[in-house]
């Protein structure tokens, strides 16, 4: 097994995640098969108890894990499916050995940061690394570690000294250290500046660790003699240092390493030169072009509550971008803060108000994220209301969907005080209520985590058509709330269909109004499995619709390209308990809700 750790220096946020999954991808890319590794040194266990604002989103695997965001870079750079123990956190391993000397496991030793700590990571990160991640019998070729945070961080040491002790184990030739660094340009001075870098370095090597390449950061592309100057006072050949300068979309930074020759420089420290062949980037370079082509836009209403920090919903962005680019599409996010739909806020803020209501009129889709609490809730149902009775295409994920959920409960069936107990636990008319087998008083992984099996009720319906007409498709799922299956009979008698359920039709997975241009809810979170080249099926439907391409797409769906409309059951469509009379609707013509041809 070779590893290469990813470091970082200087400060916080370099992209050490993208720069992790971009070096994963050009080794993939070069014939290896690469498998990742996250240390993340705080003290919680997971990721799951963690608010959004405090550390990005929280992404959910496969098996349930709750990590972090990174952990959803590398699956979708590489395509690989990773596991909870990919991800290494301070809370985990002390844990465990915490669990080990209660049991008795060290006999009596005083338990220590050295060596039981340390060696407790370096026995996680060998135990992982050979677990096969791509789907593929054996381990991997190649494991990529990235440390989280900056080097000097007092929580990070235990690590740092692990980690130096499993480089001199593993010997030279199995271990490559990659530092990435800052160099900045002072606008006083007008030069690029490498007395950061430098300090890194040195931290780094009084630490017991040397780094092998170094990847730095910068605003603009790097002048030949700061590199020289790099190479002099960082003891790191000059062919071995990469910049990665900002570029138009992160696609462009494995093509950055290509073309600086990063592959090689690993290949060399690793003794790989024979193995590897020269890396195949031809799809990947077509598609970050394609991207950076793309002029005509569709624009996405995100009403949700955490809008001031765009990491929140990281992969909500990224499968948004990932249909886009598959409809040929510019896309043009209007970040709506759902608080500001609410009559509340035209009281105390109407600019606000106005500029919310603005943007959510002026979009071509409307997607309400998941979410908990009831801050913005109102709003997030003001806007699924506008979206359904403006036919405005619609997406509405976890929370998303009991919203919608709650606004048809309140504007079509009658009932004003329909709600979640979430929000109101008292409420007479519970139409989202907690899960049977869910836990009040734990909170971190008692949700309903992980791939579970969601079966189509109606073969007609958009979703399984997008879904390319299967009988059940494998989604994530995060949620404490749910359905209420005592309400679906009258939900269903006025026109909401539940196309997709669970294996025992009490869970509701997919709900939809069969006669809107689309208007989906679904209870898990189909944007953790959504790939650049493999975009989600249900976002690829929201912006299908939002860009007048959605009949083309559900066509692609089914057998032979035709459509059979022959199964569709009957419906009767009600806006504020009014019927409406069934008739034709182009997707994609009209904008704002206000019937205008775009």
């Amino acid at each position: 097994m070779k590893y290469i750790l990813v470091t970082g220096g200087v400060v916080s946020g370099l992209g050490k995640g993208v720069t992790a999954s971009s070096i994963g991808l050009i080794l993939k890319a070069c014939g290896l098969r690469v498998t990742h590794i996250k240390i993340d040194p705080y003290l919680n266990t997971d990721a799951g108890t963690m608010s959004p604002f405090e550390h990005g989103e929280v992404y959910v695997l496969d098996d349930g894990g709750e990590v972090d965001l990174d952990l959803g870079n590398y699956e979708r750079f590489l395509d690989i499916k990773l596991t909870r123990d990919n991800n290494i956190t301070t809370g985990k391993i002390y844990q465990a050995v915490i669990d080990k000397e209660r049991r008795g496991d060290y006999l009596g030793t005083t338990v220590q940061v050295v060596p039981h700590i340390t060696d407790a990571i370096q026995e996680w990160i060998e135990r992982v690394a050979v677990i096969p991640v791509d789907g593929k019998d054996g381990p991997a070729d190649v494991c990529v570690i990235e440390l989280g945070g900056t080097i000097g961080d007092i929580e990070s040491m235990p690590f740092i000294e692990a980690l130096g002790q499993f480089s001199y184990r593993v010997g030279a030739g199995n271990f490559c250290l990659i530092h990435v660094s800052l160099v900045p340009v002072l606008n006083v001075v007008g030069e690029q500046k490498t007395k950061p870098t430098q300090h890194s370095v040195r931290g780094l090597r009084s630490l017991g660790l040397t780094p092998n390449i170094l990847a730095c950061r910068s605003a603009t592309e790097l002048d030949e003699n700061v590199k020289d100057k790099l190479s002099r006072f960082c003891h790191v050949p000059a062919e071995n240092i990469i910049n990665l300068y900002d570029v138009s979309n992160i696609w462009h930074i494995p093509l950055l390493l290509r073309d600086q020759k990063a592959h090689k420089a690993m290949l060399r420290v690793l003794n790989l030169k024979g193995v590897a062949q020269e890396p195949d980037l031809k799809i990947w370079t077509s598609r970050a072009k394609l991207c950076d082509m793309l002029h005509e836009p569709v624009r996405v209403a995100m009403v949700g509550k955490y809008t001031g920090l765009s990491d929140s919903y990281l992969s909500v962005l990224k499968a948004l971008l990932h249909a886009s680019v598959a409809c040929h599409r510019k896309l043009c996010i209007d970040w709506v803060p759902a608080g500001d739909l609410e009559e509340a806020t035209e009281k105390e803020s109407p600019d606000n108000y106005r500029n919310a209501w603005k943007l959510l009129k002026g979009a071509d889709a409307v997607l309400v994220p998941g979410g908990f609490g009831d801050r913005g809730v109102e709003g997030k149902i003001l806007a699924a209301k506008y979206a359904r009775e403006n036919k405005i295409p619609y997406l509405g994920i976890c929370l998303g969907m009991q919203i919608a959920v709650i606004e048809f409960a309140r504007s079509v069936l009658g009932f004003k005080d329909a709600n979640s107990t979430e929000f109101e636990p008292d409420t007479e008319n519970p139409f989202v209520i907690f899960m049977p087998e869910g836990s009040k008083t734990h909170m971190g992984a008692t949700m309903r985590l992980g791939s579970r099996r969601t079966y189509f009720q109606v073969t007609d319906s958009k979703s399984a058509k997008l879904y390319g007409s299967k009988k059940f498709v494998d989604e994530r799922h995060r949620h404490r709330y749910e359905v209420n299956p005592e309400m679906v009979e009258q939900l269903e008698s006025a026109g909401l269909c539940f196309t997709g359920k669970d294996d025992t039709g009490h869970r509701m997975e997919i709900v939809e109004l069969l006669e809107h241009p689309y208007f989906v809810g679904v209870q898990f979170h189909p944007e953790f499995k959504s790939r650049p080249g493999k975009p989600s099926a249900l976002f690829l439907g929201l912006i299908a619709a939002a860009s007048g391409q959605l009949e083309a797409h559900l066509k692609k769906g089914v057998p032979n390209g035709v459509v059979n409309n022959s199964a569709k059951k009957p419906f009767r469509p009600h806006v504020n308990g009014t019927k409406l009379t069934n008739g034709s609707f182009e997707p994609g013509i009209y904008r704002n809700g206000k019937g205008i041809r775009a």
